[in-house]
């Protein structure tokens, strides 16, 4: 596969993974449909291995996320802002504390502009946690598996 296509596909996991945290577009079957092409385009093992692997972490996802309490999901569980934060709260956690720290950077980020909006801590704890319930951990389970599906594709690409 050259380069052009490889920027392509990771255009497309870009797009997907910006996706998750808008409203209505299909972010996690962006991400899923840009693996599938690159493993089409690049018939290797561990190609189609990375494809098996995102097609099992999505279900997964789905199950986790049909398995939370039983909330009603708003589309505007966040404004603009608060997702921005959120989402670059998660994309530094997850390159700063590798994988893991996507979890914590997304609810640092819904922290840090329910302060900034709020001002007080105790009011911005209770506004993140309401945020979370309201919409937010789903919204985090996708991006996080988003994120773990664009890593393993990345890391096929560089180490494969």
């Amino acid at each position: 596969m050259g380069v052009w296509d490889l920027l392509l596909v990771g255009l497309v996991l870009l797009l997907g993974l910006c996706g998750v945290l808008v409203p209505g577009v299909p972010g996690s079957w962006l991400v899923w449909a840009a693996v599938m092409w690159w493993a089409l385009k690049d018939p290797q093992p561990v190609a189609w291995w990375v494809l098996v692997g995102a097609t099992v972490v999505l279900f997964l996802s789905q199950v986790v996320r049909w398995a939370l309490p039983p909330r009603r999901l708003r589309p505007n569980w966040a404004g603009r802002r608060m997702t921005v934060y959120a989402g670059a709260g998660s994309f530094l956690g997850f390159f700063l504390i590798p994988v893991l720290g996507s979890i914590p950077g997304f609810v640092a980020g819904v922290y840090l502009e329910e302060r900034l909006r709020l001002g007080r801590r105790g009011e911005a704890r209770a506004a993140t946690r309401s945020a979370l319930r309201s919409g937010g951990g789903s919204v985090l389970a996708e991006l996080f598996t988003c994120q773990l599906i664009a890593g393993a594709w990345l890391g096929a690409v560089i180490w494969g």
